[in-house]
């Protein structure tokens, strides 16, 4: 059977708009999973930073500790010092 000029045409372009259709639905297919990738990475990454601002917050509150500990001992040791000069100074030393 012989068809006809505009049938084979038409069968062409009808192909060809397959392929396309074809072809952007893999794209769009591509792009999805590319953005689930990418929602999924930014969840993880907030997730981390969330940690990190814990970690951060425990890291302050330890050198706050610190610090204070250290303004004690510091306090404590001028004491003791003025306490061994005052017993040289009263012996004769």
């Amino acid at each position: 059977m012989v068809q006809a000029p505009a049938v084979e045409a038409a069968l062409g372009r009808l192909s060809a708009a397959l392929e396309a259709l074809e072809t952007a639905t893999e794209r769009r297919f591509e792009t999805d999973r590319s953005n689930t990738e990418l929602e999924e990475e930014i969840a993880r990454l907030a997730e981390d930073r969330s940690q990190l601002g814990q970690t951060l917050d425990q890291e302050k509150t330890r050198a706050n500790l610190l610090e204070e500990t250290n303004r004690e001992v510091s306090r404590r040791l001028v004491a003791a010092m003025e306490s061994i000069r005052s017993v040289l100074d009263a012996h004769g030393g």
